[in-house]
């Protein structure tokens, strides 16, 4: 074992990976399985047809606790907080003053827990009363993004750290199946909702969200009991454990962003095609318009709150890409058109497990943006005909009710 490998760290669930006969690789400074003796094909393919369990504790779980804590987040993100039904969740940028992506995260509002009755949220060392936020943020950018917080908006709120919970994340056709008969109730949320639960007397809080196109659930828990649930779920007939690796395929082909691929520092919401989360009444004549770091680099590039279309013109778009040849484009491929000439780079790709079809995803200049634009990607000097086209790879399947 290298120097290296000693400073990585172990989530909760290091020993049960080990015991499963995981491959085990550096992620995030952390040791997590990339795949499992089946294999990565064998996991996305589970997953896909019935319920595969990630461990994702290597994320960062945040709350914001104070009756202020959803105006001052707001207050750096160019995303509707104040208006989120308790219980709710919804897709978050922080952003840097210049309008690039720090990180993309989860939150949920948990209301204020005083007004709750029946039920227990998950407390964080040193919580006060009042209103509360939870995030769920990338492992990569967490330390980073704690002290953004704590910087931006400390002293209008409680930024907490809560790294004594662990994060599972339950994803397939089946999870549900599998989850109600432990923890029953999970089955009446729909995608984007979450409530606290409890399983053999500990706290959990579910959402009914993920990062892979398919019905599923993520799941927080005290990293005490982690091991515990992870095995009481596993025993379930619909249950595989689940690799990173497969988790990567599975995310690309819903055509979801991975941060530090496909966003990062140097990407604004626009580029990479996220003005969906960007709410109208933040958006130039919207209610609340504005306000976050960047506004004046970002909302001139999109249409306003009544649907005007954007005043200035964008340098380069994210586009989806499929390739006719089975040839696989991985990330960091030149992107050329019919003259040669360079108008892009892929960010993320690979074998889509699914269907079988070399898809990707990257940047190009607007005028080859469109769905159906001819595409070249120079794999090895060998070029590899591409299109543009829309996402998802495969169709998502979220319970929405």
């Amino acid at each position: 074992m290298s120097a290296a490998d000693t400073e990585l760290q172990k989530t909760p669930l290091h020993d049960l990976h080990v015991e499963l006969g995981a491959r085990m690789v550096p992620f995030a400074g952390y040791s997590m399985p990339v795949q499992y003796p089946a294999g990565l094909m064998a996991e996305h393919k589970h997953t896909r047809e019935a319920a595969g369990l990630f461990d994702v504790s290597h994320m960062g779980q945040i709350k914001l606790v104070g009756a202020d804590a959803a105006a001052a987040l707001e207050s750096l993100m160019p995303v509707d907080v104040m208006g989120l039904g308790v219980d709710k969740q919804r897709y978050g940028l922080l952003l840097t003053d210049e309008g690039t992506i720090i990180d993309d995260l989860m939150f949920v509002n948990w209301g204020d827990p005083a007004q709750a009755t029946g039920e227990s949220r998950p407390r964080a060392s040193g919580e006060r009363e009042g209103p509360q936020l939870f995030l769920i943020v990338n492992g990569a950018c967490k330390a980073g993004d704690i002290a953004h917080l704590q910087a931006r908006i400390g002293d209008r709120c409680q930024v907490l750290p809560m790294p004594e919970r662990a994060l599972l994340a339950l994803q397939g056709p089946k999870a549900v199946d599998a989850l109600q008969r432990l923890v029953p109730g999970v089955e009446q949320l729909v995608f984007m909702t979450g409530g606290a639960f409890a399983w053999n007397g500990t706290d959990l809080y579910i959402t009914r969200s993920g990062y892979t196109g398919e019905d599923g659930f993520e799941i927080s828990i005290h990293a005490s009991q982690a091991d515990a649930f992870a095995r009481a779920l596993l025993a379930q007939p619909e249950v595989a454990p689940i690799g990173l690796g497969a988790r990567n395929s599975l995310r690309l082909e819903a055509g979801l962003c991975l941060y530090g691929n496909d966003i990062d520092t140097t990407t604004t919401p626009i580029e990479a095609g996220l003005n969906w989360a960007i709410q109208k009444v933040r958006r130039t004549g919207g209610e609340r318009a504005g306000g976050f770091p960047g506004a004046d680099k970002v909302l001139p590039f999109m249409q306003d709150a009544a649907g005007n279309p954007a005043a200035q013109k964008l340098g380069r778009k994210r586009v989806a890409l499929m390739a006719q040849d089975r040839i696989p484009v991985r990330e960091h491929i030149e992107l050329q058109d019919a003259a040669g000439q360079k108008i892009g780079e892929t960010t993320s790709g690979l074998l889509g497990p699914s269907i079988d079809r070399p898809i990707a995803m990257g940047y190009v200049t607007p005028e080859h943006a469109a769905v159906g634009s001819p595409v070249i990607a120079l794999v090895r000097g060998k070029p590899v005909p591409m299109e543009v086209v829309t996402t998802p790879f495969v169709p998502n399947r979220y319970h929405r009710g």
